[in-house]
């Protein structure tokens, strides 16, 4: 059973980049405007043709597809293609766009993380009490308001009117000889003074959603036999929730937070447009705006493959967190 595990969750994830990168295929193809009236423009009927036939817009659906799959797997992500001749390859973009996007979504889950564990701790311990209710009423106000709204509360208030950090912009945390001959903006305080309001915008509704979950789930191992054990030795309250309440309590919590690894890809599109971040969000925003169909279908697999990565690794940690996990799944 353990020899068959790696390569079921292989086909797991060859199915998810095969199946949304199909159905996106699919849609692209059932566009009203037929593709070649976006992309060619050249009168010529030869040289049409042949662009047309680049392209790979002379297949069929399921054809057309197949050909960027294939080609996908090599590593040619597709083109950029604008009207006419001109291709732009989409593995530049993403090599330029997507460390960007994945430095903003790791931020957003180590600050998300970093308060709903000590908060879940808190208001699963002192459930009941007038503490516990604050924490959760004040969650439950912060969940229910979306991330582009905090977003933009954010850059007006404290970006624009007190002026405490810059509202718009990135800069990379390393400086390389271009940045410095350009002057552009670089260096690891310009970085996180960016990085500020972004990171707090898409933090604030996981730091709610992270806290009831692990609540939850601390107040039912509270009750366990092994927790009345430990208090009973005389252990502290402090030692007994970070030692041995913890661990078994915070499986859902990690799995979610890898769920939500490929939902922060949507949320940091909508962020990254706001704040002018140039990620794989904007990236997705202006291939949308701009109808780069091809572009686009690389930016889905990328997603989907990272959404499915993230929670084949949290799957092969769990029993490494909680050991009774991985009997349970025998």
């Amino acid at each position: 059973m353990k020899s068959t595990a790696p390569l079921q969750r292989l086909v797991q994830l060859l199915l998810v980049v095969v199946g949304s990168t199909f159905f996106v295929s699919i849609l692209i193809r059932l566009l009203p405007v037929g593709l070649e009236d976006i992309y060619v423009v050249n009168p010529d009927p030869v040289g049409r043709a042949k662009e047309i036939s680049d392209l790979g817009l002379d297949l069929n659906p399921f054809a057309f597809y197949f050909r960027w799959l294939s080609g996908f797997f090599r590593g040619d992500f597709g083109s950029y293609v604008y009207p006419g001749p001109t291709l732009e390859p989409v593995s530049e973009h993403i090599t330029r766009t997507l460390p960007v996007t994945l430095q903003l979504i790791v931020y957003v889950q180590i600050v998300a993380l970093a308060f709903a564990i000590p908060l879940g701790l808190v208001s699963a311990y002192k459930v009941g009490t007038r503490v516990d209710r604050v924490i959760s009423n004040g969650l439950f106000i912060f969940s229910s308001v979306p991330s582009f709204v905090i977003a933009l509360l954010l850059a007006f208030y404290i970006g624009v009117q007190l002026g405490w950090v810059p509202p718009l912009g990135y800069a990379p945390p390393f400086c390389s000889a271009e940045d410095i001959d350009s002057a552009t903006a670089c260096g690891f305080g310009e970085h996180f003074k960016l990085m500020v309001l972004p990171v707090v915008s898409l933090s604030i509704p996981l730091i709610a959603s992270y806290t009831r979950l692990l609540r939850t789930d601390v107040i039912a191992t509270l009750r366990e036999d092994f927790v009345t054990m430990a208090a009973s030795k005389g252990l502290s309250n402090r030692r007994i929730l970070w030692t041995h309440v913890f661990r078994p309590s915070s499986i859902t919590l990690f799995t979610s937070a890898a769920l939500n690894m490929g939902a922060l890809v949507g949320g940091a599109l909508v962020i990254e447009t706001i704040f002018s971040i140039p990620g794989i969000g904007f990236e997705i925003a202006l291939a949308i705006g701009s109808r780069q169909y091809f572009a686009l279908q690389a930016y889905i697999a990328i997603i989907a493959f990272g959404y499915v990565f993230f929670n084949v690794l949290v799957d092969l940690t769990v029993g490494l967190i909680d050991p009774r996990a991985k009997e349970r799944r025998k």
